[in-house]
């Protein structure tokens, strides 16, 4: 049984920082691009990030590119999402998600290509 979980997120002022983490069992974690969405009040679930299997890609939403990075560590089986600059708008709760195999970051970026999600955690930013 796959098994993401999450943890990281939490309640910042504007400007601030914070890293969210996703462990991952069941599944062998470096064959598999993982990516990262969230999901606002009222909006869909929307992608914000991808990393490819190695590490060596990685893709983001045009609304984060330049403060967040997500990176992985394959021995310990985890996904980083490390967000700079938070604004109001990225309040949302974050999932870590593991998609079919064989895509690459870029193709990983509809919610449609993902069989396994985490449970998700809350990142509220405050103006």
């Amino acid at each position: 049984q796959v098994q993401l979980v999450e943890s990281g997120g939490g309640l910042v002022q504007a400007g601030g920082s914070l890293r969210l983490s996703c462990v991952v069992s069941g599944r062998t974690f470096k064959w598999y691009t993982m990516g990262w969405f969230r999901q606002a009040p009222g909006k869909e679930r929307e992608f914000v990030a991808a990393i490819g299997s190695s590490g060596g890609n990685t893709y983001y939403a045009d609304s984060v590119k330049g403060r967040f990075t997500i990176s992985r560590d394959n021995a310990k089986k985890t996904v980083y999402l490390q967000m700079n600059s938070l604004k109001p708008e990225d309040t949302a709760v974050y999932y870590c998600a593991a998609p079919k195999g064989g895509l690459t970051a870029s193709q990983a970026v509809d919610r449609s290509e993902y069989d396994d999600w985490g449970q998700g955690t809350q990142v509220t930013v405050s103006s």
